[in-house]
C-alpha cells in the first residue's frame, strides 16, 4: 500500500498510485474484464448484488450500463477499471473498483474491488481500495464503508489493510448478512497503531 497520500494522485476521473491506474471503463474492456466477472471466484461474493458475468457481450453491455450511470450525482461516486501500470504488462485490466451508494437510502457510501484472481496476493487490492478512499474524501465525503460477507476472509483482511475498522454486523444492505466496515477522512493514511 502506498506510504503516504502524496502516492496517490487524482486527475478529473483517473487516479494513480505507484503501481495502478484507476480509470473510467470503455467497451474494448469486455474481454479482460470477463476475466474478473465471469470468474466463479469473484462472483460468489458479488451476488445478489451482481452475479456471475457469462459472456463477452454481456459484460459489454454491462460497461454500457456502468458508463450511462456515471452521471454526476453531485457524489463521488462511479467505476473505474484497475490497470497494473508497474509490471512488464503495464496497461494490463487486473480489476476493478467503484464506489457507489449502498441501498436501501443511499446515504452510506461503499468503496468496492474485485480482482481477476491470477491478481490476487500483491496487494492490489489494498492499493486500489485505499485510492478510491483518497479520491471520495478529495471530493467532500467524511466515510465511507466496506461491506464484506462473514466468509470472505480475503474481503475482510483487505478492508482492514485499506485502514478501515470493522463496526459492527448488518443486514440492512442487500438484505444479506454483511461485516461492516468503515474509514473516516481523518484517519485515512495513520497507521493502526498510532490511532
Amino acid at each position: 500500500m502506498p506510504d503516504s497520500a502524496h502516492s496517490v494522485v487524482v486527475t478529473e476521473r483517473t487516479i494513480t498510485t505507484p503501481r495502478l491506474r484507476l480509470r473510467p471503463w470503455d467497451e474494448a474492456d469486455a474481454g479482460p474484464a470477463l476475466d474478473v466477472f465471469g470468474s466463479e471466484d469473484v462472483a460468489r461474493w458479488l451476488a445478489p448484488a451482481m452475479t456471475r458475468v457469462p459472456d463477452v457481450d454481456a459484460m459489454r453491455e454491462l460497461i454500457g450500463r456502468w458508463s450511462a450511470e456515471s452521471a454526476d450525482n453531485g457524489r463521488p461516486t462511479g467505476r473505474w477499471v484497475i490497470e497494473d501500470i508497474e509490471n512488464a504488462a503495464a496497461g494490463r485490466l487486473i480489476g476493478a473498483g467503484s464506489i457507489q451508494a449502498l441501498p436501501p437510502e443511499g446515504d452510506d457510501l461503499e468503496l468496492a474491488w474485485q480482482l481477476n484472481p491470477t491478481a490476487w496476493g500483491h496487494g492490489y487490492a489494498t492499493e486500489a481500495g485505499h485510492a478510491l478512499a483518497h479520491y471520495a474524501f478529495g471530493h467532500g465525503e467524511d466515510e465511507v464503508f466496506a461491506v464484506v460477507r462473514p466468509r470472505n476472509e480475503r474481503g475482510v483482511a483487505t478492508a482492514r489493510r485499506v485502514g478501515m475498522e470493522w463496526v459492527g454486523e448488518t443486514d440492512k444492505y442487500y438484505d444479506l448478512s454483511l461485516q461492516v466496515f468503515r474509514l473516516r477522512k481523518g484517519d485515512l493514511d495513520i497507521s493502526p497503531a498510532a490511532r
